[in-house]
């Protein structure tokens, strides 16, 4: 049986950087302060804005939490976030995907400032992350890369499978593991819906990474005994009681087969929430010294 590689354990350790640079912050009178922006009321962003929010908190970082209604033009939103660009004490921000069908995500990614995103997708930080020189990264990607490392599974020789071509963790997360260097290294393999017989590329992989947001699309059949596996999605299945959460890979056929792989609720979730609050305390201090 594969070892599960709880997210818990990552998340607690870049919980603790937090925590120990948000203090030498607070020593120096500064507090980091991260606004988080929600659009509707959808029940999984209701619930993943409330996790944020209290792991801010709770790691001594100043929380603020707007919500605008489901119906807001694109033009007040994209006000909102001027004036956080502009407030002092707001040195993250990030707007809690996905928007109502009426937003372009694009257009609001854009208009965060690039010091204070977050969330790692502006523009400007996703191409310095192509350059090679990044700034603020993705949450989610640097997240896979975290619970990779740090459970022993660097990538480095390794050949990563990722199924999903997605701006948020497929396109970025090839970009992460492919760079030179520690967390890096590695020969990756993009795959998306157009890509034809799935198995043929999964089944060479170390490591496969799936993200696409549809559960059972990785199954036990297209993965090679002793692989690693890192399941991103994060899928709401109806149930007689309401609903359960699964990822996109068969885990209870997956984890008599592989080395490892991680579980969904309880895997890659916690580890990117805690990179959103490094990446808050990050920015903070790099507006804080000027630097």
């Amino acid at each position: 049986m594969g070892r599960i590689l709880d997210g818990q354990p990552v998340a607690a350790a870049i919980q603790h950087e937090v925590r120990e640079r948000a203090s030498s912050l607070a020593a120096r009178g500064v507090v980091p302060g991260l606004a988080i922006v929600r659009v509707g009321e959808d029940p999984a962003s209701v619930s993943y804005v409330r996790q944020k929010d209290r792991a801010a908190t709770g790691l001594g970082l100043r929380s603020h939490v707007f919500v605008l209604p489901a119906e807001v033009e694109e033009a007040e939103l994209l006000s909102l976030i001027s004036r956080l660009n502009g407030d002092p004490g707001v040195h993250g921000v990030l707007v809690q995907l996905p928007l109502p069908p009426h937003l372009s995500p694009e257009r609001v990614l854009a208009a965060v400032d690039p010091r204070k995103d977050a969330d790692g997708l502006h523009p400007e930080n996703l191409g310095r992350l192509v350059r090679g020189d990044p700034n603020l990264l993705p949450c989610t990607p640097r997240a896979v890369q975290e619970i990779l490392v740090r459970s022993g599974y660097p990538p480095s020789g390794k050949h990563v499978v990722i199924v999903g071509r997605g701006l948020l963790v497929g396109r970025p997360l090839s970009i992460l593991l492919s760079q030179r260097g520690p967390g890096g290294d590695a020969t990756v393999t993009l795959c998306h819906s157009a890509t034809p017989n799935l198995g043929r590329f999964t089944r060479e992989g170390d490591i496969v990474v799936v993200a696409v947001g549809k559960p059972g699309t990785l199954t036990a059949e297209v993965v090679r005994e002793g692989a690693v596996v890192v399941d991103v999605g994060v899928n709401r299945v109806p149930t007689p009681k309401g609903y359960r959460l699964v990822g996109d890979a068969d885990f209870a056929a997956l984890q008599d087969k592989v080395e490892a792989i991680t579980p969904v609720p309880g895997g890659v979730g916690p580890v990117t929430v805690a990179v959103l609050l490094l990446n808050t305390v990050l920015a903070c201090e790099a507006q804080t010294t000027g630097r």
